[in-house]
């Protein structure tokens, strides 16, 4: 078994239910949840928008692969009414990221773990560091609670419960 992290992201319809049937999904279809961070409300990132994000990074215990996660999540994402369009940053019912699994390191074009812009954004970092403090970037090889301490993104990621 491989233990992953992942960042889940709303900002579209019902928030709370967008989270809670993308928990539902991922125990279904990828792994035992061992752990969650709070739900934190953020501002978008790299975009405009007036609906706010709820955030949330979980602890999973996985027997897939990384290419095999990706495929869950994808149809996860897609069963939640996911529509992907060519814009990188936008508005999204569910946003489902592969931030690390385990201490691997991948880059290939449609896939990268760790995610490659985790250390840049609060909206994970601060999560992340709630459940797993000190657990080291495998290619930064600091802890997640020293990539918050110097993370430049300065939005504002506030507890919700």
């Amino acid at each position: 078994m491989n233990i992953v992290f992942l960042g889940l992201g709303t900002n579209l319809g019902n928030r709370e239910k967008n989270l809670n049937d993308a928990f539902t999904g991922i125990r279904e279809q990828i792994g035992k949840v061992l752990e969650a961070s709070s739900v934190y409300e953020t501002e978008p990132w790299g975009f405009q928008s007036e609906s706010k994000f709820l955030n949330i990074v979980i602890k999973v215990e996985t027997g897939l692969s990384p290419s095999m996660l990706l495929e869950a999540i994808l149809l996860i994402e897609l069963r939640l009414g996911r529509v992907r369009s060519g814009n990188q940053f936008s508005s999204r019912i569910i946003d489902i990221d592969i931030l690390l699994y385990e201490d691997q390191v991948i880059d290939k074009s449609e896939l990268k773990i760790p995610h490659p812009k985790l250390h840049e954004r609060k909206f994970v970092l601060v999560p992340l560091v709630e459940i797993e403090p000190d657990l080291v970037h495998p290619v930064l090889k600091k802890t997640m609670a020293s990539l918050l301490e110097s993370c430049e993104d300065k939005s504002e990621v506030r507890k919700i419960r």
